[in-house]
């Protein structure tokens, strides 16, 4: 047995999965910024291949279901430490069980890999809530996220569906990428603080006429934040227009 170092992508992912089989069983998977060498194991820096990465692909589509395959790719996007070791084990479970292994809820490598899904599936529909846009010059449709895990790209349908001619910007604060779309067309992309668009003046101006709105008719003594937290987490507040002005 050995570690298996990887890029942090799919791919390497699944990279990782097809040495398992064919190189040495992994004792662990790693990306190498969060890999501690340990004597009593050696390691190998895996080198993301393509044509491995699909072999991988195409067995976990064809041996166990197209549904598994989108669940493995869900639960990559999760930011839950060993998450990779989680996958690894419920890929080589589902190549034993084949369909039927998602249906398996007792056994506890089916509910650990089902334990991530709930997570991203949860932010997932939070973010769908949660997020503000702002209109900025060019009319620019413009919004910020701090999701946990990595569901961008899992909330594109949602907004290019409710924003078919309009284009928008959704910026993951965290990561440093943003998802960029115009009539249904999409791609993720690298984006950071200098390329945030100027703010239009007539967001300006909605902004103060919302906030004296909000002041004037808000009852500060029935102001119940336990309460607000119950239903919209603390941590997502900084990015929400309304709690912004709160």
């Amino acid at each position: 047995m050995r570690d298996y170092i990887y890029d942090g992508t799919f791919e390497g992912l699944l990279t990782c999965v097809y040495h398992h089989y064919y190189t040495d069983r992994a004792n662990g998977i790693f990306t190498k910024d969060n890999y501690q060498a340990n004597m009593f194991c050696s390691y190998m820096e895996v080198e993301t291949d393509p044509a491995k990465a699909q072999r991988v692909y195409d067995a976990i589509q064809n041996k166990i279901s197209d549904y598994d395959l989108r669940s493995v790719y869900r639960a990559f996007l999760s930011s839950i430490p060993g998450k990779e070791m989680i996958i690894l084990k419920y890929i080589v479970f589902g190549f034993r069980k084949g369909s039927s292994v998602s249906s398996l809820h007792g056994n506890p490598i089916v509910n650990d890999f089902q334990a991530i899904l709930k997570k991203v599936s949860v932010e997932t529909e939070r973010m769908l809530q949660f997020v503000r846009f702002s209109v900025m010059e060019g009319d620019v449709l413009y919004a910020e996220i701090e999701p946990d895990h990595d569901v961008l790209e899992l909330i594109h349908t949602h907004f290019c569906d409710r924003f078919k001619n309009e284009p928008f910007i959704i910026r993951d604060v965290g990561r440093d990428k943003a998802m960029i779309a115009y009539q249904k067309h999409w791609y993720i992309s690298s984006f950071d603080d200098d390329m945030i668009p100027a703010i239009s003046s007539e967001e300006a101006d909605y902004r103060s006429l919302w906030k004296t709105f909000f002041d004037n008719i808000a009852i500060k003594e029935r102001k119940n934040s336990r309460c607000q937290r119950q239903f919209m987490p603390e941590r997502y507040w900084k990015h929400l227009t309304e709690m912004t002005l709160y």
